[in-house]
């Protein structure tokens, strides 16, 4: 019989999961990547192939994670084990979760570099630092960020800080009472954007940018683009939903559960971009800026317009929140392991992971200037992590969950936890077991061997 209850604690309510999930989910990739991205691979043509990659590959993946952490009530790598053992199938299948909980650690080390850039940004704002400036002021501005190893040192430390000390009070006390203050304060902010975006002027134009029908522009590559970002937007493969699915009710549905998250990150993701691209086309800038809008584009933007100082100030605010809530679920796997796994009292863990990963985001962002000249197989420290996380590990991981929960999982356990509809779990099961593996072999091999 496994285990009723997580050791670690127990959401206090499906919101509350909901919350939390959504808050892993929702990051930097939301607030500028998925706009940009829907705006030059066909705007609606694009929304469209996007939400049927989601439902393909992101639900029925994020279903399966959520109840292998149910059924487990342990951290990623214990809850495979359990579950595999409960099946009559070999323990090595905890492997899956190692690597899950592994990948999250890495990229928590290159994460709260970028989280300690936005925090500058927060700081300039708040300072008038971009007022009146221009593209190449801003651009040199950002330049001498990354050349500064102090000051990235500085504000990677604060964020690290700032994730650690909401792991170190637990389920409850930590995850649980930051995100029901986060969340709300990331949902009133990004309507406070947006109606500022909207008194531009600009706002059908943005709409025109992210939703006109071009399906000419539906490239191959965006496909692919579309699958990709499906994946990698709900925290996926990375023992994350393992972790969370491990506090969540018996009671609470897994599958309208997990529906809503996806709703949730999809719904932020879209209003993100009606809220900067109005403020963008107000300036007469490149809506295309790809990476370069956050710290460049946006900054002269705000800078430039009546009361942009305030909201430039609230837009990063926005966009360190959401930062925050995706790097504290990034080492909830790991953490929850070392306690498990080797009886740490969850604040050494924290410490002894929390000084590890700190450690690691030194390097990374030392690669941007003193050790530039320091390559891994031919990528700096920072782009290294990004590449082997985002391109190998975690579709990997996607991939193994997919064949666990529907080949190795017996289907009578698998349909007990996820408690939908004969219907509904055959469709479930089809598509994990056929469809997503598929998929997400196809973005494997395309972001391995084609980028």
């Amino acid at each position: 019989m496994l285990k009723k209850e997580s050791i670690h604690g127990m959401w206090a309510s499906r919101w509350v999961f909901i919350m939390a999930a959504t808050g892993s989910a929702v990051g930097l990739g939301n607030i500028w990547k998925f706009p940009y991205i829907t705006g030059v691979n066909g705007g609606g043509a694009f929304v469209l192939v996007y939400l049927l990659c989601v439902a393909l590959i992101g639900l029925p993946l994020m279903m399966a994670e959520v109840f292998i952490g149910r059924r487990g009530r342990q951290s990623p790598a214990n809850s495979l084990r359990d579950v595999a053992e409960e099946s009559g199938r070999s323990t090595n299948w905890q492997f899956v979760g190692w690597m899950g909980a592994l990948a999250g650690f890495l990229i928590f080390g290159f994460y709260s570099v970028v989280g300690g850039w936005v925090l500058a940004y927060v700081s300039d704002m708040a300072q008038g630092t971009f007022n009146g400036a221009g593209a190449e002021q801003v651009g040199a501005a950002f330049k001498g960020l990354l050349a500064d190893p102090v000051t990235m040192l500085i504000w990677h430390s604060v964020f690290a800080f700032l994730s650690m000390i909401v792991l170190v009070k637990g389920v409850n006390e930590g995850l649980e009472r930051s995100i029901r203050i986060l969340m709300p304060a990331l949902f009133i902010l990004l309507f406070v954007v947006l109606g500022y975006g909207i008194s531009t002027g600009r706002f059908a134009d943005a709409f025109h940018f992210m939703f006109d029908f071009e399906p000419e522009k539906l490239t191959w590559n965006a496909v692919l683009v579309a699958l990709g970002h499906a994946f990698f937007t709900l925290s996926l493969g990375m023992g994350t939903m393992i972790a969370y699915g491990s506090y969540m009710t018996k009671q609470a549905s897994i599958g309208s559960t997990a529906m809503a998250v996806v709703f949730l990150d999809t719904f932020v993701a879209l209003v993100a971009g009606l809220a900067i691209f109005p403020i963008v086309f107000a300036n007469n800038m490149d809506p295309g800026a790809g990476p370069g809008l956050m710290f460049v584009t946006l900054p002269v933007a705000f800078g430039n317009m009546p009361m942009g100082q305030i909201f430039g100030f609230l837009f990063f605010v926005l966009v360190a929140i959401a930062a925050w809530t995706s790097a504290i679920s990034l080492m909830e796997p790991s953490i929850a392991f070392l306690v498990e796994r080797f009886g740490f009292r969850r604040p050494m863990a924290c410490l002894v992971l929390g000084v590890v990963g700190w450690l690691l985001g030194i390097a990374a962002l030392l690669s941007f200037n003193e050790w530039s000249n320091v390559h891994l197989f031919g990528k700096g420290i920072f782009d290294f992590l990004d590449y082997v996380t985002a391109n190998i590990m975690l579709p990997l991981g996607g991939l193994f969950v997919a064949i666990f929960s529907s080949w190795i999982v017996k289907s009578r356990f698998s349909h007990e936890e996820l408690g939908v509809s004969a219907l509904s779990y055959k469709l479930w099961f089809y598509v994990t077991r056929f469809v997503a593996p598929i998929l997400v072999l196809t973005v494997f091999i395309f972001n391995l061997f084609f980028q």
